[in-house]
């Protein structure tokens, strides 16, 4: 994991963040909420590879 994927997933943060302020204060929740999932989606989609690594050398670790 590299330092690039840990500021892609900060700025994809501080986006939603703004998006869904804006959003709340005018009154439309259900697009902040839906631009929220979406973010999680997406940081999702960019660390289940990591994971599934992180698994794999588990099961490795243990079945030696």
């Amino acid at each position: 994991m590299g330092v690039s994927l840990i500021f892609k997933i900060a700025a994809v943060g501080i986006l939603v963040t703004i998006l869904n302020q804006v959003l709340k204060h005018s009154g439309r929740d259900e697009q902040a909420f839906l631009i929220s999932l979406a973010g999680l989606i997406l940081v999702l989609t960019w660390i289940i590879p990591y994971i599934y690594d992180l698994f794999v050398m588990v099961q490795e670790l243990f079945t030696l």
